[in-house]
């Protein structure tokens, strides 16, 4: 049986919670989706959901989420609200039973997120967090390659984010300028897409080691990162990552940096134009060529892919991707790679246990600094 309420030949009705800078993203891959229809769009800044309403060609816009679900009765919603306004936002759709998406960060912390995981579980509806990096064309098309053997036996991943955004006084000002005083903002807010698409491509995260820092003094949280992962087919991978230092490409936020996939058979490497080139053991490189997505819409049309996804799988009652219980599973990760920051340790996922004490706190407050005991006198 499909999770969205049937009605035969129609498009699926798509009510909208949130009217920010990420919502154009979303707005655009309903509108490329012949059999989704968006009804109505909801924001308490009225400026901001009539000037989306009128790109999009919205009927209804409203104020008032309650109001919004009786007076455009949907069929899925999608909310794309910062993650104080979760809990209030699902709790009133799930209360009616409607199966949702919702933006990451998911939750103001994990312990929130696993109420709200319980309470649509408790509902009976599905509830999918839209993390749509994994469905970036690139990763899809790294994926298909490896699950057709191509690679042979991975035993490593390594990505190099490099954006460009984060430097000087006025960094993210002009996108998302909350990001100056997240007291936690590269790992929740950037890492977390990497920590998904590493277990999308490489399997099950065992443990992981975590150094970071602050580069740009105008911001609160961490804004660099090197973070190590072991997976449990023995392979590792490494997110190098800062948001200051851009990478060669027209877009930096394009793929937001690059990538090497290595395994038995060769090496794929990902470019900052989205090009994927393959390299055999012991051969020559040449560029793979595949279907790279858009290059004007984020990330080659993800958000897009994502909707696609999602409503495939609910009509036809199949495995949906980054469902709530499974995306669990990423904040876990995430919270042991503050973890092991603030303790210098190497974190082994399943016998960490998070401390809610620290989900607020910046984690450049309770960095790591080496004991007498560990600290070696020069000769």
């Amino acid at each position: 049986m499909s999770h969205i309420n049937a009605r035969a030949n129609q498009p699926r009705r798509v009510a909208v919670v949130g009217a920010g800078f990420f919502s154009q993203f979303h707005l655009e891959g309903w509108a490329q989706l012949p059999d989704a229809q968006v009804v109505g769009l909801c924001d308490p800044d009225t400026s901001k959901s009539a000037l989306l309403a009128e790109r999009f060609d919205i009927a209804r816009t409203f104020t008032d989420v309650a109001q919004m679900l009786d007076a455009t009765q949907p069929d899925l919603v999608d909310v794309v609200t910062p993650p104080s306004s979760h809990a209030a936002v699902l709790t009133t759709v799930l209360a009616r039973a409607l199966p949702a998406i919702c933006q990451k960060p998911f939750g103001v912390n994990y312990t929130q997120a696993v109420a709200l995981t319980e309470r649509a579980r408790l509902a009976g509806v599905p509830l999918v967090v839209h993390e749509n990096f994994r469905f970036m064309p690139w990763f899809r098309e790294a994926k298909r390659l490896i699950d057709a053997g191509q690679l042979g036996a991975l035993h490593g991943v390594s990505f190099r984010l490099r954006p460009g955004d984060g430097q000087g006084p006025r960094a993210y000002l002009d996108r998302q300028p909350y990001f100056q005083t997240m007291p936690r903002l590269l790992v929740v807010e950037t890492a977390i897409h990497f920590i998904d698409t590493f277990r999308f491509l490489m399997g099950e995260v065992q443990a992981v080691y975590a150094r970071l820092r602050q580069l740009n003094p105008v911001i609160q949280g961490e804004d660099a990162a090197l973070i190590t992962f072991e997976f449990a087919s023995g392979a590792a991978g490494l997110l190098d990552a800062n948001r200051l230092n851009d990478h060669v490409a027209e877009n930096p936020r394009r793929t937001m940096g690059e990538m090497w996939l290595e395994g038995a058979h060769g090496v794929l490497r990902l470019d900052g134009e989205a090009r994927l080139w393959w390299k055999p053991h012991h051969g020559g490189e040449t560029e793979h060529i595949y279907e790279r997505g858009s290059s004007v819409s984020f990330g080659g049309g993800a958000c897009g892919l994502l909707q696609r996804h999602v409503l495939r799988s609910w009509h036809d009652a199949t495995p949906t991707e980054n469902t709530a219980g499974d995306y669990l599973r990423n904040l876990l990760i995430q919270e042991a790679v503050y973890a092991s920051h603030a303790s210098g340790q190497r974190i082994v996922i399943d016998d960490f246990t998070p401390d809610p004490s620290k989900f607020h706190r910046s984690p450049m407050q309770r960095a790591f600094q080496p004991s007498p005991s560990n600290h070696q006198e020069t000769p």
